[in-house]
């Protein structure tokens, strides 16, 4: 990557994209100096040979059974995990379809980044930050009494912003630093991928709006999110990308609404006594929608209302 495009010392250690070495680094304390040297070895995965299926003739094969097991797999249906929040688990029949990238649309009052600290808790989370240092969103979730201890952050934020001097720098609008941006992010999905090695996962893309709004070719973006997909397809988890309404092009967000396996919806309601938040699920490949609109509120955590049937 561009000189330009730097680290941010003060939590995670992100090398250059230019030295092959990888960003995604776990933070260990907020007020300790001490770098941390952890890092993801990208490794090259080979295709293994292909087995060598011995000759049989063709009455021997047994086809019936075969067939059966395809219909009950069918019939099964997917494999559902948790999310981390329990009420929303019980409403949704257990959780989230396996292997889901879910598009998490939400009014910018609403608060909903709590949402993402609780998804934390369920499973191992690549956290990836696009509007601030990891270090406050790390603050933020042990405030919310959550446990970040399974978090490792990918510092966009400051890769993006600062110098490998820790100066901040303005690079909105130049394509080539955000064409640049688009491959470390991509970098990283793949380091992730062959890190994983089958372990359930979170992907978290706190804010994804940051990189609809990058002055890029078209293609770049799409070319992202298809990796996103594929990605979220190959590795065992979910992926989410968190998007702020009203600030980025229609178009752009059609696609992804388009691409992605479940959709959440947040709005926020302004009555003359209160002010509620509410989430609407209308897409989840593989299950049947809600049609439920589930009211909730963020206290220590997200509070669900369950004052109405909502499962």
């Amino acid at each position: 990557m561009s000189s330009q495009l730097s680290v941010g010392t003060e939590v995670i250690i992100t090398p250059r994209t230019s030295q092959h070495k990888v960003a995604a680094e776990p933070e260990v304390s907020l007020t300790e100096d001490t770098q941390v040297h952890r890092k993801l070895e990208l490794r090259t995965v080979t295709k293994e040979n292909a087995p060598v299926t011995e000759t049989k003739d063709v009455s021997e094969i047994p086809v019936t059974n075969e067939v059966d097991d395809v219909q009950k797999s069918v019939c099964n249906g997917p494999v559902v995990v948790p999310t981390g929040i329990y009420v929303l688990d019980r409403t949704l029949g257990g959780g989230l379809p396996l292997n889901s990238m879910v598009y998490f649309s939400a009014d910018p009052r609403s608060m909903s980044e709590v949402f993402f600290y609780e998804f934390t808790q369920s499973r191992k989370t690549y956290y990836f930050t696009t509007g601030r240092r990891p270090k406050y969103v790390r603050r933020d979730i042990m405030n919310q009494n959550l446990d970040p201890s399974n978090i490792i952050f990918v510092d966009i934020y400051s890769e993006y912003y600062f110098t490998s001097m820790g100066d901040m720098v303005d690079n909105l609008g130049n394509g080539h630093i955000d064409s640049k941006i688009i491959e470390y992010a991509e970098y990283n999905l793949h380091t992730i991928l062959n890190d994983s090695q089958g372990e359930e996962i979170n992907i978290i893309f706190d804010n994804f709006s940051f990189f609809m709004n990058l002055n890029v070719n078209p293609g770049l973006l799409k070319r992202l999110v298809n990796l996103l997909y594929e990605t979220t397809k190959e590795a065992n988890g979910i992926t989410f990308l968190y998007s702020l309404k009203g600030s980025h092009d229609e178009r752009a967000e059609n696609e992804i609404l388009n691409a992605s396996d479940v959709i959440f919806d947040v709005d926020v309601e302004k009555n003359p006594d209160k002010i509620m938040s509410k989430l609407s699920i209308p897409k989840i490949r593989g299950m049947a929608p809600k049609t439920d609109v589930i009211k909730f509120n963020v206290s220590e955590g997200i509070n669900i209302d369950t004052s109405k049937d909502i499962a």
